[in-house]
């Protein structure tokens, strides 16, 4: 279900491949809020939203670490958008997807997938031209 397209490409392989990554982390909770083999997914849940936590903290390091080589314009504004997607990240309350995973784990998903996209499409692939 979320996958990268080719438009989202930067033409940078590094950021390239790990934006592909956080795809797949976030496609992975999908399909674990879809598997009906496992009936209680909260430890499951809370290992791949860590994991996806994780993932974009080393992303957005080597994704600045990258800009700063290059001397890019708008690094600073770049970070501040790193820094509230981890805030939000970071301010998930685990115990409300406990009550009700499927809903709170969609309602994620549609967060990072669009905040994924809008960021990509609006800064990152700038990055690149």
């Amino acid at each position: 279900m979320f996958e990268m397209k080719p438009e989202y490409m930067t033409g940078i392989t590094m950021i390239d491949e790990e934006h592909q990554k956080l795809f797949e982390l976030a496609d992975q909770l999908y399909d674990l809020l879809n598997n009906d083999f496992i009936h209680d997914k909260f430890d499951y849940i809370v290992e791949v939203i860590n994991g996806l936590k994780e993932y974009a903290k080393k992303h957005f390091k080597d994704e600045e670490e990258y800009m700063m080589s290059i001397n890019y314009k708008r690094l600073f504004s770049h970070k501040i958008e790193h820094q509230a997607f981890l805030e939000k990240m970071e301010g998930l309350d685990l115990e409300s997807i406990d009550e009700d995973q499927k809903q709170t784990c969609l309602e994620l998903l549609g967060f990072v997938s669009d905040w994924l996209v809008n960021h990509i499409l609006g800064n990152d692939i700038l990055i690149g031209k």
